[in-house]
């Protein structure tokens, strides 16, 4: 038997980074989390936690009914 393993398509999140910050090192400079544990969760080797999801949320002028399309997308592959 074939295990899914989900993991998350975060490219409509990488769209909004680039559109307000124009990179994701500008856009750590204005939030808590570091431009490492930014990139370990958006390469899906971290999870984002409801902090986290709060707070780029306000950085990036995402409404609370937006936040499936930005965080929870998934993409199945087969393992």
């Amino acid at each position: 038997m074939v295990e899914a393993i989900i993991t998350y398509d975060y490219s409509k999140l990488l769209g909004r980074i680039k559109e307000k910050y124009g990179t994701r090192e500008n856009l750590v400079k204005e939030i808590t989390i570091s431009s490492t544990s930014l990139n370990l969760r958006l390469n899906n080797k971290l999870r984002f936690d409801q902090q986290d999801i709060k707070e780029l949320c306000r950085a990036l002028d995402i409404e609370e009914e937006e936040i499936p399309d930005y965080f929870f997308k998934e993409k199945v592959r087969k393992s």
